[in-house]
Order: C-alpha cells, then sequence, then structure tokens
C-alpha cells in the first residue's frame, strides 16, 4: 500500500515537470506567432501606404503632365524628375524602414528563442531535480517502511516467544508443584499407612501380650485353685470335715443347700475373688498360714 502512494506521487511530480516543461515552449511558440502575425499586419500596411503613395504620385504625375502640357515641356520635365526623385527617396526610406523592422523582428525572435531555451533547460532540471528527490524520498520512504514493519514483526516474533516460554515455565512449574504436592501426598499417606501398620501391630502384640497374660493368669489361677483343692480335699467334691464340705472345704452355709459339683466351684471362685482377688494370693496366704 505505502509502494502504491509513492508510485503515485512519483507519477504526479513527473506529470508536473512535463507541465513545466511544455508550458515555456508553448509560450515561447505563442510569442512567435504573435511576432510573426505583427511583421505581417506592418508589412501589409506598408505595401498599402505604399500603394496609396504609388497612386497619388501617379495622379499627381498626371496633373502635373497635364499641367505641364498646356503651359510648357520644361516644366513638366523638371516636375517630373523631383517626383521622381522624391518617390526614390521616400522607396529607399520603406525599404530601410523594412530592413531595421526584419532586423529587429529577428532579434527579438533569436532573444525569445534563447530565453525559451534556457527557461525550457533550468524547468527541465529542476523538473528532474524534483522527479528524482521524489523518487529517493520514496525510496527512503519505503524502506522506513520495510524497517518499521521488519522491527513491528521481529518484536511480535519476540513477544510471542517469551509469552510461549513463560506459558511454557508456568505449565512445567504447575507440573512440578503438581509431582511435588502428589508425592507428599504419597509419602503422607505411605507414612500413615506405616503409621497405621504400626499402630496395629502394637495393638495386636499388646493384645496378644495381654492374652498371653490373661492365659497366663488363667493358668496360674487354676493351678492356684488345683493346687488348694488337693491341699483341702485330696480333689473330692464329697469331702467332709466338721462344718466344712467339698472339694474346697467350704463351710456349708456357704453352699446354701446346694452341695452340686457347679455350685461348689461357683462358690468357691465367689469367695476367693471377694476375699483375696485371685486364687494365685489365696494360695499365697495359705502358704503362710497353712489355710485360707
Amino acid at each position: 500500500m505505502t509502494f502504491k502512494h509513492n508510485f503515485k506521487k512519483v507519477l504526479s511530480a513527473t506529470a508536473f515537470a512535463a507541465a513545466l516543461v511544455v508550458a515555456p515552449a508553448a509560450n515561447v511558440s505563442a510569442a512567435t506567432n504573435d511576432a510573426s502575425s505583427t511583421q505581417q499586419s506592418a508589412t501589409a500596411t506598408s505595401q498599402d501606404q505604399q500603394a496609396s503613395q504609388d497612386q497619388a504620385a501617379s495622379q499627381s504625375s498626371a496633373a502635373n503632365q497635364s499641367s505641364s502640357t498646356s503651359t510648357s515641356s520644361a516644366t513638366s520635365t523638371s516636375t517630373v524628375k523631383k517626383v521622381a526623385k522624391k518617390t526614390k527617396k521616400t522607396s529607399k526610406k520603406k525599404a530601410v524602414k523594412k530592413v531595421a523592422k526584419k532586423t529587429t523582428k529577428k532579434k527579438a525572435t533569436k532573444k525569445a528563442k534563447k530565453t525559451s531555451k534556457k527557461s525550457t533547460k533550468k524547468t527541465t532540471k529542476a523538473a528532474t531535480a524534483a522527479v528524482t528527490a521524489s523518487a529517493d524520498q520514496s525510496q527512503a520512504t519505503q524502506a522506513t517502511d520495510q524497517q518499521d514493519d521488519a522491527a513491528k514483526k521481529a518484536a511480535e516474533a519476540a513477544a510471542k516467544k517469551a509469552a510461549a516460554a513463560k506459558k511454557k515455565a508456568a505449565a512445567k512449574k504447575a507440573a512440578a508443584k503438581k509431582k511435588a504436592a502428589a508425592k507428599k501426598a504419597a509419602a503422607k499417606k505411605k507414612a500413615a499407612a506405616k503409621k497405621k501398620a504400626a499402630a496395629k501391630k502394637k495393638a495386636a502384640a499388646r493384645k496378644k501380650a495381654a492374652a498371653k497374660k490373661k492365659a497366663a493368669q488363667k493358668s496360674a489361677e487354676k493351678t492356684a485353685k488345683y493346687w488348694i483343692a488337693m491341699r483341702e480335699s485330696g480333689g473330692y467334691y464329697t469331702a467332709r470335715n466338721g462344718s466344712c464340705y467339698g472339694r474346697y472345704q467350704l463351710l456349708i452355709s456357704y453352699l446354701g443347700g446346694d452341695l452340686s459339683k457347679k455350685n461348689q466351684e461357683r462358690t468357691a471362685d465367689r469367695y476367693v475373688y471377694g476375699r483375696y482377688g485371685s486364687w494365685v494370693n489365696a494360695k499365697r496366704f495359705w502358704l503362710a498360714h497353712n489355710w485360707y
């Protein structure tokens, strides 16, 4: 678009220069034509005046001749000579004037041509300079526009590249952040699972230990109970010693009239746990006092 605009400018400058070149030539031609027509008019006027003078002279000569014919031949001859001399003098004057006029006309035409040539040369030179300057300016403007376009494109490319790099960096940073968060979450989950597994293992161990302890206590209780039963009755449920009865030699009143094995076991446990807390403690007491 800029190139078309500059090309139009160059065409306008060229047309203006051509008009400047043609205008002086047209003026010179018009001046030459005016001078030629003026000269022709002057020549025609001069010829008319000469014809009038010749006619007047002829008429005067005829009158003089007729007058001299009536008077004398000597006077007629003298008058004719005078008229001829005057006519010759007038013709000579006219010829000199004509030559002077032609010379002046030639000089004017020559001067006009010279002036026109100089003006044409100067105008042509100025037009050429104007066209050259316009072309140079057009080229300079075009070069500037091209540089501006190139700079604009380079700036746009750089901005686009920077935006792409920024976007890529942001995406990379987001991916790294996401990866770190996922890794942290995985580590946290793993730690929680490990902690849970450890707690579960610990609970299982504690439960196992408690179960083991309970089993050991139960075994110890069972052993202590069996030991006391063997010391008190030899293990018989029907053994009797005064007011005491059964496997654990309890007072008959404790049994409430029910001498069954089941009631003996239940009543003995209630008595020992109520008084000593366990069969182990009851055994310990029995060892110290030989009774419980």
